[in-house]
């Protein structure tokens, strides 16, 4: 193991040892801004509850962001302490994205910042695990407008190492059916409301994911019933069942088409219900930036299949691609772990882009 590698390790480590489960990455934040605070003069450091922007504001050269979230899923029962194991560090939220972070940190602290051609500045943000409404990011930037001038973002989600642009969107939904209760020896008595979602149900089970190509790039359509809540008693015929359906949609489709897209799949046979609506992600294929990360790094594009901030900055005008080293599939899982190769290798590829990169200004 390099000598790069096993500092990336140690770091990540060290990230995954303080819990910052959604809604309590206050210990976190106050560690990465004390880390900010030793190597960043004190008006490079901003922040708003427990998110943070580390770096120049206002810059003659074109801001890059490396942009990270602090916070992690709850942990699962099962999960054992954090560890470094062979090649692998395992802890909660190695891959989602304590690892990323560790990358974002070690690039700040060693590139020559002042001599890059682009301003570096980073962006570590808590409740991104949450609702779209309750993120970190938009109190941060509503405080600072000067980030809305961000020329190119980096969010450093688990990508098994690709560049993956766009993301698609997604809203949650609750279909609500009712019914009338009766007794479940005279079923006839009533109206059987989980009985009445069948056709419904039956629909999505035959449902295929579909595909848009958008920008040249493929990105699949989805409904899935993700949970349901209904019935009172065993001995009842039910008067209600709510199902929360979620839609995952294309770049290109608002999220006012994925509501009517919604309306058209129930068809009046439930009460709709929208719960939380996240726009889909912009393929930034035309950004300058974009184009010299895959250039100067040899990495591999893709589409992202699945929601991230990249949505969120391209609401503010903000281009922004996914590019981590953490592995998707580890994502939210138990005993989660991350592959300490691909930290130094994330390192490198960054550090090669942030140097060489010629942006127009």
């Amino acid at each position: 193991m390099s000598q790069l590698a096993a500092r990336l390790a140690q770091s990540t480590l060290s990230l995954c040892r303080i819990a910052s489960p959604i809604g309590d990455e206050g210990p976190l934040a106050d560690h990465v801004e004390r880390w900010a605070l030793e190597r960043f003069p004190r008006n490079e450091v901003f922040r708003v509850g427990h998110s943070l922007y580390v770096g120049r504001l206002e810059d003659p050269r074109p801001t890059v962001a490396l942009v990270g979230h602090l916070d992690t899923v709850p942990g699962h029962p099962s999960n054992k302490e954090a560890r470094l194991e062979g090649e692998r560090v395992f802890g909660l939220g190695a891959s989602d994205m304590k690892g990323g972070l560790a990358v974002m940190m070690a690039l700040a602290e060693d590139l020559p910042l002042r001599e890059l051609p682009v301003n570096l500045g980073l962006i570590l943000y808590e409740r991104e695990e949450g609702p779209y409404v309750e993120s970190g990011l938009g109190p941060l930037f509503d405080a600072y407008p000067a980030l809305r001038k961000i020329r190119f973002g980096i969010a450093m989600e688990p990508t098994d190492g690709l560049v993956q642009v766009g993301c698609v969107g997604t809203l949650h939904a609750t279909l609500k059916f009712t019914g009338r209760n009766a007794h479940s020896a005279r079923p006839w008595q009533g109206e059987n409301a989980i009985h009445k979602a069948g056709p419904l149900l039956t629909e999505l089970l035959g449902r295929q994911r579909v595909e848009v190509m958008h920008a040249g790039f493929p990105f699949y359509e989805v409904m899935s019933v993700t949970m349901a809540s209904g019935g009172r008693a065993r001995n009842v015929v039910p008067d209600a069942l709510e199902l929360n359906l979620n839609y995952r949609f294309a770049p290109g489709r608002t999220v006012v088409q994925a509501q009517e897209d919604v309306m058209a799949l129930v068809a009046g046979r439930a009460e709709v219900s929208f719960t939380d609506l996240s726009p889909s992600g912009r393929v930034c294929a035309d950004n300058a930036l974009y184009r010299q990360l895959l250039a100067l790094t040899g990495l591999p594009a893709a589409s992202k299949q699945a929601w991230t901030d990249v949505a969120r900055f391209g609401e503010w005008g903000v281009d922004a691609v996914n590019y981590g080293p953490g592995e998707t599939a580890q994502a939210h899982q138990a005993n989660e772990s991350a592959p300490i190769p691909a930290l130094a290798e994330a390192y490198e590829k960054l550090s090669a882009f942030l140097r060489g990169a010629r942006p127009a200004l």
